[in-house]
């Protein structure tokens, strides 16, 4: 069963019992543990553990690869005057892309999505019944790039899938900036609805705030390793 990503908590909440039994009816030999554990799973890429407050908050980020042409000035068309005949030539100087990672909120990720797929769907001849969501996982599209611009992974990207279901407009240019602040909004008191129900069945390990806590420990407790190691 593909679990729905709510992006609005009173949704997220008002659809839960409906979710569960048909989690049940698909998932015979089961519990809500497991139930809770999935949806745990689904809402903790978009979030993090915060130590100067001790809770979780909201962090819907992910890192991409950022293609760029370093002296992008000189790349064009350009006078040549050693050609024969004063022909026209391209520069060919500097024109090796450099890649750098870049942090960037999930919703201007789904925009590029948007974008990429918008600019298939503009070249298509006949779009009779075709929108966004149809391609939203296309290969092709998704991992495509039109010069200097984000470098989508194709395998990272399928953990995206859930939230750009959820998010993305069935027809349209762009995302709606509304939505995504709600999403934010909601995103800490799904997790405490979540972690509030493990709790009642006993399954406090899985709580979306211990694992939380307990990565960002391990990542803190690995810099220092890292840093006396390096020391």
């Amino acid at each position: 069963m593909e679990l729905p990503l709510y992006l609005s908590f009173n949704e997220f909440e008002n659809r839960y019992y409906d979710n569960l039994e048909k989690w049940f009816e698909e998932y015979r030999n089961t519990s809500e543990t497991d139930y809770l554990k999935a949806l745990a799973e689904m809402y903790s890429p978009y979030l993090y553990y915060n130590f100067a407050n001790d809770r979780v908050q909201a962090d819907a980020t992910i890192q991409i690869k950022e293609c760029s042409f370093p002296h992008h000035d000189k790349i064009g068309i350009s006078f040549c005057t050693n050609c024969e005949n004063g022909k026209v030539q391209k520069s060919t100087q500097n024109m090796t892309p450099i890649f750098d990672w870049k942090t960037i909120s999930m919703m201007e990720y789904a925009q590029h999505i948007l974008d990429k797929i918008n600019r298939h769907l503009q070249s298509c001849i006949d779009k009779a019944g075709q929108n966004v969501l149809d391609y939203i996982n296309d290969y092709q599209i998704i991992t495509s790039r039109d010069g200097a611009e984000y470098c989508v992974n194709y395998n990272q990207h399928q953990l995206t899938l859930p939230f750009l279901k959820a998010y993305l407009p069935v027809y349209g240019q762009t995302v709606n900036i509304s939505i995504y602040r709600d999403f934010l909004y909601s995103l800490v008191k799904i997790a405490e609805f979540i972690d509030k129900k493990l709790k009642e069945v006993h399954a406090f390990e899985s709580a979306i705030y211990s694992k939380l806590k307990s990565d960002a420990k391990f990542r803190v407790q690995m810099s220092h390793h890292f840093l006396t190691i390096c020391n």
